[in-house]
């Protein structure tokens, strides 16, 4: 009797020691299952009052999200043992299967290749015959089924272009980095004697360039800047209004609108209108 409880002892002993293998259930068990009646504790969320049923947890619109906690869902799901996603049972029979057999795989029948209707020798065909409508275009064709041949001698087969045996295909690779003229700073120096070359150019330019004299005002110029006056006729007034005074003046002073006036008597040459107070005809 002694015997048989040290070896038992040594038996549980060895089963601690072993590693306990944890599933994949166990590590990320599944969704958390609906509530129930039982489930339901004073304070909580989901506390109704009156008649209360399993299937009113159920309903999505109705469950409320407990604080703290994740969301319940109304969904029953299976156990913490069952195993999410499709098992494929092993059908090869495994390395004896592949080491004692070798299944070759035996190429499917090809349906033989259906042949495109020529449709330009059948219109050829029916306009020949005098057929002209598309009934009896749609019966000739039924009657004279021509198909292309595969083997077309007419048109002329392209041969592959001939390459040299020790070409190589592909895309040709860059050059090298030319690292010794970039620590030498060899591009800035090129660009450097570029610039002083196109300054030197412009100097040269300029000193060899023809300066004119002082131009001088001709008659035409002057003309051209010359702006005739313009005689302007007194507007009609009836006669029983001509002594009558204006009863708005919007000017500060006297001197103040002859010179407004002066001005616009100076700009009616180049305004558009009838009493020359519109926008300028020219640009």
């Amino acid at each position: 009797m002694p015997e048989a409880k040290s070896s038992s002892q040594d038996l549980m002993r060895w089963k601690k020691k072993q590693p306990v293998r944890r599933t994949v259930s166990h590590i990320c068990p599944p969704p958390r299952r609906p509530l129930t009646v039982a489930d339901i504790r004073p304070g909580m969320e989901n506390e109704r009052l009156g008649v209360v049923r399993d299937s009113m947890f159920q309903n999505p619109l109705i469950v409320k999200a407990e604080l703290g906690k994740p969301r319940e869902r109304s969904y029953s799901l299976p156990g913490i043992n069952f195993n999410y996603g499709l098992y494929i049972r092993g059908l090869d029979g495994g390395v004896p299967e592949a080491i004692g057999h070798w299944n070759v795989f035996k190429q499917q029948p090809t349906c033989p290749h259906e042949l495109t209707r020529d449709y330009i020798a059948m219109n050829r065909g029916a306009v020949k015959a005098g057929l002209v409508t598309a009934r009896e275009n749609l019966l000739y064709r039924q009657l004279n089924d021509i198909r292309i041949s595969d083997q077309d001698d007419r048109r002329p087969k392209k041969e592959p272009p001939s390459l040299p045996p020790n070409m190589t295909f592909g895309i040709q690779a860059r050059p090298s980095t030319p690292f010794f003229d970039l620590l030498q700073h060899r591009y800035q120096q090129l660009w450097v004697q570029d610039q002083k070359a196109t300054q030197k150019a412009i100097k040269l330019e300029k000193k060899h360039k023809v300066t004119l004299g002082k131009l001088y005002e001709t008659r035409s110029s002057q003309l051209r800047k010359y702006k005739p006056p313009v005689k302007l006729d007194a507007l009609w007034h009836m006669p029983h209004f001509q002594k009558v005074g204006p009863h708005l003046d919007t000017f500060p002073t006297e001197a103040d609108r002859q010179r407004a006036f002066r001005a616009h008597r100076e700009e009616c040459a180049v305004r558009q209108g009838t009493l020359r107070a519109g926008n300028y005809t020219h640009p």
